[in-house]
């Protein structure tokens, strides 16, 4: 009897053992299918279930796994399509923000930043109408919100001292089943488009009154003529002479016109090779020698023998340029200096003059075709108001730049900086 208990421990105790190994093998690969699983629901797809060879269970695994590169790999693409939204957003060049529904800014880019001077902590979750913007913007923001329609206007504002124009442009952000999520703003800055069309209006303008002068001259000139004014031969050589002026003033408007033209070219280049500076000056000034002597005005030369890099026809004509300038607005009697000397690898070319000078205002202004500092003096001189336009461009060709120093009654220092030739 013993024995028959003893032995039906043993068989107990073997069942046991053997059904906890079982049921082991075959809850193990459930457990750890259970637990991927469990890992793929807070994130990480990287996780992965053990394929054990339980056929009960095997099939399980497989599954879980598919689906979690299948997770892996959506992720990835969403993350790499994430990257490329924000890489475009921030460098698309256009200011751009984007307003939840509930009137709080939930994207930014750093062009905005930027030009409106703010940081991601103030603007951030922030109501569209906390964060510092124009009041011109943030009524567009406001006019868009409210009526949830696209929109598109010109806003021009001051930026300290500055004046803006923006293209804007509004529209809602709309969802899954057309839900509202809120709207995006996108500026695009066209100060420097508006700029430039003002300078074409200018130019235009300017073109047509600097040619209609001489011309209104000719044609009145010589109708008065034709009329019979012709039999008086003082008259006749008056009136000729006039003529004669005006038509050569027409003809060094047409040229500097045409001049202008093809230096301001993108594509424009200057014959630039080693040449000699000072006989560049000394000729210069032998050109315009004669003006010079009509306003009875000394001229100074301090002159360092040096070479340049430059086209020595195009240095010739900036030369005359500057020179005519500075007799130009020199009254009789007073002294033009003109320096070349050589410093930090550069050669310096200075014009100066004891003129009527020029306001500190004016002189962004002064290289503007047709910008005149006393229109009437110039225009009495013949000037067509172009010259020190081409003086910028020709000596940017040149790869250096010209600085303007001037004291209003005291005189003006023009400066060249040119490269010296190896």
């Amino acid at each position: 009897m013993d024995a028959f208990v003893f032995s039906l421990v043993v068989a107990l105790v073997l069942s046991a053992i053997v059904g906890s190994r079982v049921i082991g093998v075959a809850i193990k690969p459930i457990e750890n299918a259970t637990e991927t699983a469990m890992e793929l629901v807070k994130g990480n797809y990287v996780a992965r279930a053990s394929e054990s060879n339980a056929s009960n269970s095997i099939e399980l695994s497989r599954t879980i796994n598919v689906l979690a590169r299948n997770l892996q790999e959506i992720t990835a693409v969403r993350v790499m399509e994430q990257e490329r939204l924000k890489t475009l957003i921030e460098n698309m060049g256009s200011a751009l923000i984007m307003i939840d529904k509930q009137g709080a800014v939930s994207l930014v880019n750093k062009p905005f930043l930027e030009e409106f001077e703010l940081t991601p902590s103030v603007v951030m979750g922030k109501f569209y109408k906390e964060i510092q913007v124009p009041i011109e913007v943030e009524n567009f923001i406001e006019s868009v919100f409210m009526t949830e329609t696209h929109s598109r206007v010109q806003i021009e504002f001051l930026s300290g001292l500055k004046l803006k124009n923006f293209n804007v442009y509004g529209a809602p952000v709309i969802g899954e089943h057309e839900r509202w999520l809120g709207i995006v703003i996108v500026f695009q800055d066209i100060t420097e488009l508006k700029r430039l069309e003002q300078i074409r209006k200018d130019f235009v303008a300017n073109v047509s009154h600097e040619l209609r002068t001489p011309v209104t001259s000719i044609k009145g000139f010589s109708e008065t003529l034709l009329d019979g004014a012709y039999k008086d031969t003082e008259t006749l050589l008056s009136f000729l002479e006039i003529v004669h002026t005006e038509s050569n003033r027409l003809e060094m408007l047409i040229n500097d016109l045409l001049d202008l033209s093809k230096v301001e070219q993108s594509g424009f280049r200057v014959n630039a090779q080693p040449m000699n500076m000072e006989a560049v000056i000394k000729r210069a000034r032998e050109m315009i020698q004669p003006k010079i002597d009509e306003k009875s005005i000394h001229l100074k030369l301090e002159i360092q023998p040096i070479n340049v890099l430059g086209d020595a026809n195009r240095l010739i004509q900036v030369m005359m340029n500057l020179l005519i300038n500075a007799v130009t607005y020199s009254s009789n009697h007073t002294e033009i200096t003109i320096r070349l000397f050589r410093k930090d690898n550069r050669a310096i070319i200075q014009v100066e003059d004891q003129g009527i000078g020029i306001e500190s205002s004016e002189i962004e202004r002064l290289f503007e075709r047709f910008y005149r500092v006393d229109r009437a003096r110039s225009r009495n001189s013949g000037g067509t108001g172009l010259g020190l336009s081409i003086v910028k461009h020709l000596i940017e060709a040149h790869h250096g730049q010209v600085e303007v120093d001037s004291t209003v009654g005291v005189g003006t220092t023009f400066t060249i900086y040119l490269p010296l030739a190896i």
